[in-house]
């Protein structure tokens, strides 16, 4: 866990790395000659010219086989390593091969530009230089030693030397919401010569849906649900015409009916699901007006030049890449032809300029990619860039420099460079749901791209959570998606799959999923004091009554009456599990032998824990607006019951787990399962005694290796299940999710423990420990094995998966680490201000947000508190015992006050502050 790995730079286009774990690193500026802890054997993190953390990718995957990672095939090949560029709406995955593909998500979630070698598909953003005699391409096939790649906040960038020429590249996603991407490349002559070149841009058209239905037809044994989504996009034709003017081309697509056969196929799956009630996928309802599994209304994409007209153009990427592939076009030798045939396949959008550049001169031309949802136009979208192409990057760059939170130890500098990459990550994860109207933050990964699910519902509601702090309207966004679904009895969907469609999963009845939505409200009302958000009315989406519209208040109480009503409690008085609870996988691995009486009758003690801090939560929230008092004690109420509920369970060393039924008992009696444990805390259900005893069990049986916490502990509940393969998904591997709730309850009881396992959940943390593991550096997977696995640090290997399939890009390794690190400042929102524990154990550090700011340097506390509303406000801090007589006086907006302090022995500052401006306080030391 301490071990030291160093590595030294070896060329301009090698890893430095010298790193300690969970040591002390640096943020270097690009060009440095020593790597950033949290680096990787894959490249290195580098300060680019905005002042932005990026990684540089150095590792030549065609030859390194630690690039190899072994995927079920399907979106991803063995060696390729993906990177995000997005903006609010959308999503351009960038390979190490150097192509993009881009998602789209209204209608339905898919890529519009495929890779699919066997019909000349190969995504998009490739680049062509030729003068006749020598070619670049920003296509990687570790050819050329000189060519460097590197990941950015907001854009991926390709540069290339050739004996004459070179290439720098950079895609870029304008910060916003314009369905829009930039590839810009700056072509440079290094001979002593004038010369006449041609630039060649080529976009692929061919969709990629993330169907659930293929998901399901697969299981007929007709074909992989890879094979059958490509099959789909296959289905279409396109119609390209150029735009006016020589500047581009414009596609749309047209759907060809499936055959008999295909529609019986699918029949037939359905039929399979009805036999098989007790799989994880339920039988297909029948669907809803206004919703489908895929789409096939498809918007138009387009590619158009910014800078100039083209002199040439085609539609036929059969032709253009011909035998040579990306690499080496065959169609790279000749002008392209002008062909833009109506009903073309192998179809891609391909846009010439030809350059005179003088010697050593430099030239940049600049295209726009992107699609037409509704409510934007092309010529809007064309006028509007070609003005501002030209800064776009910059100023994109600079206002994500402006974003977010950011959270920084002088000590540890990976911190602020985590922080905000990882703020970069979740926000540009926004895709837009046409459906519910709303931008949504999808969990991705593996669920997204592989299963083609938006879920579960409680995920979104997690990931938009660092948003309180920086950007309440994406949060807002969110919320009133989640509560679109609330559908009649006050339930909520385990998750959507294409366009509106409840996902046909027995996880539909879930029975914790309302607690993330009441959490996530009460939070954003108390945080942002908000109250007129509670007065708005949502349109039901899922109701079967019409035209049915609600408040959010009132949405709050239906779900609130629908988890102690219908889910409810069972023999022992824990809230009942149904068919899941936070863990999806518990039921199917550990109930398969009672699985009808274990959804009848299972308790769920994380639920019981988690419900009583959630009720707490809602009835303080509805305390501070002054609304339905009645309900705001009968929430106290049920929260009482719920933790003596939970406190029954406790065995002495820890709380059980789950109680599957009287044929199968308990889960989480001879192994500790981390779920409830940490809840328990929070809610007040344990004694001191308890609390402590608690907290060294979790720490001697859970965080035994170099990253966080693991789910369960090596006992019998582990081992009678997993067999020889333990350590993973369910069985014990290490989740940030679960993480970031322990790293809340320690940082009430052992804040050097809270501060450790922060930092052992971090990409920075893994990328140290697991150097030849390619995800988990810049992006990661939503779980990693513990050490107890064959493969510690990897992602899920089990049958299921048939290989590690899509390992990257999941939210929650961003989104847990920005939010978890709120509650390392004992944050926590109350009816009359916030509360805060200031007994981190580091000299200094800044915790930087609109909303809330903690600053600590030089042995004093300053920071602010900005909400939405004017009102006055009491901060109430906890400080080290015994370290009080160490601060000389507190001051309120400026003034200086004598410290105050509240019966429970915290600092008392109170103030007052405007939406213009915050209240501002500080702690001074002696």
């Amino acid at each position: 866990m301490e071990a030291t790995r160093r590595e030294f730079l070896r060329g301009s286009l090698g890893v430095a790395v010298t790193s300690k774990y969970h040591g002390t690193a640096f943020w270097p500026a690009a060009g440095a000659h020593e790597v950033a802890y949290g680096s990787s054997n894959f490249g290195a993190w580098i300060e680019d010219e905005f002042g932005l953390p990026a990684f540089q990718y150095t590792c030549n995957q065609t030859t390194d086989p630690r690039a190899v990672t072994q995927v079920q095939p399907g979106v991803l090949t063995p060696t390729e390593h993906v990177h995000q560029v997005g903006n609010d709406r959308i999503i351009a995955l960038a390979s190490n091969y150097g192509h993009v593909r881009v998602r789209q998500d209204e209608g339905s979630p898919k890529f519009l530009n495929d890779v699919d070698p066997e019909t000349h598909q190969f995504g998009g953003g490739l680049g062509y230089l030729t003068d006749g005699e020598e070619a670049l391409t920003t296509c990687y096939d570790g050819s050329n030693a000189a060519f460097e790649r590197i990941f950015g906040i907001g854009y991926y960038r390709k540069k290339v030397r050739g004996a004459k020429y070179s290439i720098d590249q950079v895609i870029s996603a304008p910060f916003g919401d314009d369905p829009v991407l930039i590839s810009q490349a700056t072509l440079t002559n290094h001979s002593g010569a004038a010369v006449t070149i041609r630039w060649l841009e080529y976009w692929g058209c061919q969709p990629y849906q993330f169907s659930y239905r293929a998901a399901i037809e697969s299981m007929t044994g007709i074909g992989t649900q890879t094979k059958l989504r490509r099959d789909l996009g296959k289905r279409f034709s396109h119609r390209i015409v150029q735009i006016d003017g020589s500047k581009g081309l414009l596609e749309a697509k047209q759907f060809e009916e499936r055959s008999a056969q295909e529609e019986a196929a699918w029949e037939r799956a359905k039929a399979m699901l009805r036999a098989n009630p007790n799989g994880f996928t339920a039988p297909v309802a029948d669907l809803r007006t206004g919703t489908e599994f895929e789409s096939f209304d498809l918007p138009q994409t387009f590619l158009a030049s910014l800078d100039g007209p083209v002199s040439g153009f085609s539609s036929d990427a059969a032709a253009f890449f011909g035998e040579g592939g990306p690499a080496n076009p065959s169609g790279l030798k000749q002008h392209l032809d002008g062909k833009i045939d109506a009903s073309e396949k192998q179809t891609g959008l391909l846009l010439e300029r030809t350059l005179q550049l003088a010697p050593h001169q430099s030239h940049t031309v600049r295209f726009l990619y992107g699609y037409l949802p509704e409510g934007f136009a092309l010529d809007a979208l064309i006028a509007k860039y070609e003005k501002a192409a030209g800064s776009v990057l910059s100023e994109s760059s600079r206002t994500w420099k402006q974003k977010g939170m950011r959270f920084d130890v002088p000590a540890e500098p990976w911190v602020k460079r985590e922080s905000t990459w990882n703020h970069y990550y979740l926000r540009s994860s926004q895709t837009f749901d046409d459906f519910f109207g709303e931008h949504i933050l999808n969990q991705n990964g593996f669920y997204q791209y592989t299963m083609g699910f938006q879920g579960a519902a409680r995920d979104p509601l997690q990931h938009c959570l660092p948003f309180l702090f920086s950007d309440p309207e994406i949060v807002r966004s969110v919320m009133r998606y989640a509560l679109k679904e609330v559908r009649d009895d006050g339930s909520l969907p385990y998750g959507i799959v294409g366009h509106g469609v409840v996902a046909p999963m027995a996880s539909d009845n879930a029975s914790d999923l309302p607690l993330w939505l009441l959490w996530t409200v009460s939070e954003y009302v108390l945080a942002t004091r908000d109250i007129d958000f509670l007065d708005e009315k949502v349109p039901a989406r899922l109701s079967s009554t019409a035209d049915r519209t609600d408040t959010v208040h009132n949405l709050l109480e239906r779900c609130y009456r629908h988890q102690v009503n219908d889910v409810g409690v069972g023999q022992h008085g824990t809230m009942r599990m149904k068919v899941d609870d936070w863990n999806d996988g518990l039921i199917y691995t550990w109930a398969q032998k009672a699985f009808k009486e274990c959804v009848q009758t299972s308790e769920s003690v994380l639920n019981s824990a988690m419900a009583a801090w959630v009720f707490d939560k809602y009835a303080r929230m509805l305390d501070f607006v002054g609304a339905s008092p009645s309900l705001a004690k009968e929430l106290r109420a049920s929260a009482d019951q719920q933790r003596e509920a939970t406190r029954a369970q406790w065995n002495g060393k820890w709380f059980k787990r789950v109680w599957l039924g009287p044929t199968l008992g308990w889960l989480g009696e001879s192994t500790l399962w981390i779920e409830p444990q940490p809840w328990a805390i929070l809610a007040g259900a344990t004694t001191e005694t308890q609390t402590r005893e608690l907290v060294r069990n979790m720490n001697n049986l859970l965080r035994q290796g170099p990253l966080g916490a693991a789910q369960m502990s090596d006992g019998p509940d582990m081992r009678d299940k997993g067999g020889t393969n333990v350590g993973t998904l369910e069985l014990g591997a290490i989740w940030p999710s679960l993480n970031q709730t322990l790293v809340w309850a320690l940082m009430g009881v052992d804040p050097a423990m809270a501060w450790d396992e922060w930092k052992r959940n971090s990409l920075a943390a893994h990328a140290d420990a697991y150097p030849d593991i390619w995800y988990g550096v810049w992006s990661g997977n939503d779980s990693y094995n513990s050490p107890l696995n064959k493969r510690p640090g990897g992602a899920a290997n089990e049958p299921y998966f048939h290989g590690t399939d899509f390992p990257v890009l999941n939210l929650h390794s961003h989104a847990c680490s920005l939010y978890s690190a709120t509650k390392l400042l004992g944050l926590e929102f109350t009816r009359d201000g916030l509360d805060l524990n200031l007994t981190l154990p580091l000299d200094s550090f800044r915790f930087d947000s609109p909303l809330v700011g903690v600053v600590k340097s030089n042995g004093s506390y300053e920071g602010w508190y900005a909400p939405a509303r004017a009102g006055k406000w009491t901060v109430r801090i906890a400080i080290q015992k015994g370290s009080a007589g160490k601060f000389s006086h507190i001051e309120a907006n400026g003034k200086r006050l004598p410290i105050q302090n509240s019966p429970n022995g915290s600092i008392e500052i109170a103030g007052t502050s405007t939406p213009s401006k915050p209240m501002r306080w500080a702690l001074v030391k002696e």
